[in-house]
């Protein structure tokens, strides 16, 4: 795909999506026409709308001997000519065949570093009296019950009475971790497909 195509192509693409997140990746057929393309022709990752969460789920990986946010920061500051949309730039992040190990190889350190993520497993209770909440690991959960420190009431330990199984961690790092999965199938269906991986965004400064 030439470099006019392309511009045009992206074009076409920011006029069906109002999402201006910081960065976006996407793939289409190689031999995609912009006038001509549905929505079946764009494969995109679902990535939940928090900022820089592409950025943040690329970190600790690394695509072709170079960390993947430099990567992307590279191929997003390359000399491509004019900026189509108003400041957005865009261009080819992987491109099969000769792409697809290296990208393949990022979809599996994204994988595992979402598994490294992964939180502690919490059963919480609320005391009856007193509405004070426990948090207790599930690996580590005592038989019983306990005395709430607040009220001296007896707190029933008993799974069935709990309040269900939550996740320590902050709420933003189980949406990176996410993040991370979700790329991690888009890059590996793109490449199914045959199709080149696009990244658009604002220049970095």
């Amino acid at each position: 795909m030439d470099r006019s195509r392309r511009a045009a192509l992206i074009r076409a693409l920011a006029r069906r999506r109002e999402d201006r997140s910081a960065v976006r990746f996407f793939a289409v057929p190689p031999d995609a026409a912009p006038e001509e393309l549905v929505a079946s022709d764009v494969l995109e990752p679902r990535l939940p709308e928090i900022p820089n969460a592409v950025e943040e789920a690329l970190s600790g990986a690394a695509f072709r001997q170079m960390r993947a946010r430099d990567r992307l920061r590279a191929v997003l500051t390359s000399d491509l000519g004019p900026v189509p949309d108003g400041g957005r730039a865009e261009a080819v992040f992987a491109r099969p065949p000769g792409d697809l190990p290296a990208l393949i190889g990022l979809a599996e350190q994204l994988v595992a570093l979402a598994a490294a993520d992964a939180r502690e497993r919490v059963l919480v209770w609320s005391c009856g009296k007193c509405a004070t909440r426990y948090a207790i690991p599930v690996a580590a959960l005592p038989a019983g019950s306990l005395r709430c420190e607040r009220c001296g009431a007896e707190v029933d330990l008993s799974a069935q009475r709990s309040l269900g199984e939550h996740a320590l961690g902050r709420p933003s790092e189980d949406a990176i971790a996410f993040s991370r999965k979700e790329l991690a199938a888009f890059f590996r269906e793109a490449m199914a497909r045959g199709w080149p991986v696009f990244v658009s965004g604002e220049r970095p400064r």
